[in-house]
């Protein structure tokens, strides 16, 4: 799926905007505040329904309006034309639609439109916490398997139940039997995402180990996965070892979510060895993986968003990433605040420039 046209109406600092992009590359120069990023971010919003700068969609609505909406019409890999929008309003009331069907079903968007983001904090992705992580295998799942959102939604929800039993304490043996199904629910559940994130990892990984090889042939860098609870034990059998301390402090310490992507460099935590530059190009490899193996295993082509790349990557790493993306067909967007930072880009054919000062935009 590629992005043919986008239009935003009073997001951020833009009262309307209209931009045409290139399907492969788009390059977006502005200062710094001008609204470059705010371009990416309305993109954002149509993969994920939510920016990634804050949590707040208030935030987003340009003062005294009720309202954004994005729109944009997209073309699949078989020519087919669709026109999607999202509105936020200031209750916080959300609306998408789909080819003029309006709908309150966020996965019924984004699973049109598969976005990815590379930014001046996605080295969270190595040191933050272990949901970055979770979030990114979920978002490489939620593309490939047509079943696993329904699943995760089923596994929160027992989850939460399951959570609530354990922070009121089990006294009475109807809890004890209601703590036995939710058990039971539980492991059922989340052995199947187990089974299905450990394949995803597996499939993976040598991707990111050819992709290590030219974005850092200096050091042996290693991802593995961990479930969420001991290697050996069942999930049942951990949630029955674990009982009497979940009891103790009020929710459920073992389980798919707990699960964690682990990485090491030359056999030491990646943290510890690699510099913040050489994080940035870890990270840049395993996006660059997971798009890959998106592409191979659904015959589409997604997004791509790089902001503030200047910012992040050195010249040489900045034009092995973008070739790395290209070269999948993905269409990219990315930010810069001078033209000069992206000085390659006169190689590739296909491509669009685009300059934004004080809330407009133009195509040079």
């Amino acid at each position: 799926m590629i992005l043919t046209s986008l239009s935003l109406t009073t997001f951020r600092n833009f009262n309307s905007a209209l931009l045409n992009p290139s399907p492969s590359l788009s390059i977006i120069i502005g200062k710094n505040g001008s609204g470059k990023s705010s371009l990416l971010e309305s993109i954002h919003y149509l993969g994920f329904g939510r920016s990634f700068r804050t949590n707040k969609h208030q935030s987003v609505i340009q003062r005294e309006s009720d309202a954004f909406t994005i729109f944009a019409q997209c073309r699949n890999e078989v020519d087919e034309v669709s026109k999607i929008g999202l509105s936020r309003s200031l209750s916080d009331q959300f609306q998408c639609s789909i080819n003029g069907e309006h709908s309150n079903r966020l996965s019924d968007l984004v699973s049109l439109v598969p976005v990815q983001l590379f930014t001046p904090q996605s080295t969270d992705l190595v040191i933050g916490s272990p949901s970055e992580r979770r979030r990114f295998c979920d978002w490489g799942l939620f593309h490939v398997e047509q079943s696993y959102a329904g699943l995760m939604k089923q596994y929160a929800k027992v989850l939460k139940n399951r959570n609530a039993l354990l922070k009121a304490g089990i006294v009475q043996r109807q809890e004890r039997e209601q703590m036995a199904y939710w058990d039971q629910q539980l492991n059922i559940l989340g052995e199947r995402i187990d089974s299905l994130r450990n394949s995803y990892v597996e499939r993976l990984i040598p991707l990111f180990n050819a992709t290590c090889e030219q974005f850092l042939p200096e050091f042996s860098v290693e991802i593995s996965y961990y479930k969420g609870w001991e290697k050996d034990r069942s999930l049942s059998d951990s949630l029955e070892n674990k009982m009497a301390y979940d009891l103790k402090i009020g929710h459920t310490s073992v389980g798919p979510h707990k699960a964690d992507l682990r990485f090491k460099v030359n056999s030491v935590q990646a943290q510890e060895l690699l510099s913040r530059g050489q994080l940035r190009m870890a990270v840049a490899a395993l996006q660059l993986s997971q798009t890959k193996l998106f592409t191979l295993e659904t015959q589409r082509h997604g997004i791509f968003l790089l902001d503030d790349i200047g910012a992040e990557l050195d010249a040489d790493k900045r034009e092995r990433f973008i070739d790395g993306l290209i070269d999948t067909g993905t269409q990219v967007f990315v930010t810069a605040i001078e033209q000069e930072q992206l000085e390659f880009v006169h190689k590739y054919k296909d491509k669009k420039m685009f300059h934004v000062e004080h809330g407009s935009v133009s195509e040079e």
